[in-house]
């Protein structure tokens, strides 16, 4: 099951995020580098705490009703690992790994969720999201999304051979993380505008990933958080007793 947006009222010791990590481009090296320092801080995350993958886990994600695309096990089982704990593990769907049915929510016990997630305890209120469509001068993008997203493709895409249609899925993905890379927004970065606007609605944290920029400010009363991307920089965030740190993991 895929939610369009959650809420979850809960006080957790620690809820961590991690974003971008586009599983599956690059060298087989520099892939199996991404996916073990991922196993490892999977492997640390204790019971009661959450995790969030804001988006992107994977360079593409294509799920076919009795199939799901081969490789990275490990990572798939060190989720599966979280859950089974008592990690509560919520994912954003990205722009890039979009094309999810029901296999990590019924088999990995995920919470899917296609555009944000509002997390709320005693102290501190949160809202995550990939960031993809956020930005007000990217007409474009949001037209392409509504298409991707839209039920009736999807539909017809699952017909095609798992082969084919992963190797469509490999093209198309290099072309959208090109477009993200050298898309010009103007001077003002629209997901910062975007985090102000959810300040003002009384959020303390505005977590985006997407724009493979890192970046931790104060702004409109709160702070708004962007990861960057493991490509350039494995890391993660972890808020504890409403202090929110940022860790490299190399």
């Amino acid at each position: 099951m895929i939610k369009k947006t959650d809420k979850v009222t809960k006080n957790y010791e620690k809820i961590y995020f991690i974003s971008d990590l586009h599983l599956g481009t690059g060298s087989p090296e520099s892939n199996l580098e991404r996916e073990s320092l991922l196993v490892k801080f999977l492997s640390g995350i204790p019971k009661g705490s959450s995790l969030v993958i804001v988006g992107d886990l994977f360079d593409y994600w294509f799920e076919f009703r009795q199939v799901y695309q081969r490789g990275f096990f490990r990572t798939l089982n060190g989720i599966y690992e979280c859950t089974a704990r008592g990690v509560d593990v919520h994912y954003l769907i990205g722009n890039h790994d979009f094309f999810h049915r029901d296999f990590f929510s019924k088999e990995l016990g995920v919470n899917l969720i296609e555009d944000h997630l509002v997390l709320q305890g005693t102290g501190y209120r949160i809202f995550a999201a990939h960031g993809d469509g956020y930005v007000k001068n990217d007409r474009g993008y949001r037209v392409l999304k509504a298409v991707l997203r839209n039920k009736t493709v999807q539909f017809f895409y699952g017909l095609i051979h798992p082969d084919l249609g992963l190797w469509i899925a490999r093209f198309t993905s290099k072309g959208s993380r090109h477009y993200t890379g050298q898309k010009d927004y103007g001077k003002v970065d629209g997901l910062v505008e975007a985090a102000e606007q959810k300040m003002k609605e009384g959020y303390d944290f505005v977590i985006f990933g997407h724009s493979h920029k890192r970046k931790f400010v104060e702004c409109g009363g709160g702070h708004y958080v962007n990861l960057g991307s493991w490509l350039d920089k494995a890391c993660f965030g972890v808020l504890e007793n409403k202090e929110f740190t940022i860790t490299d993991l190399n």
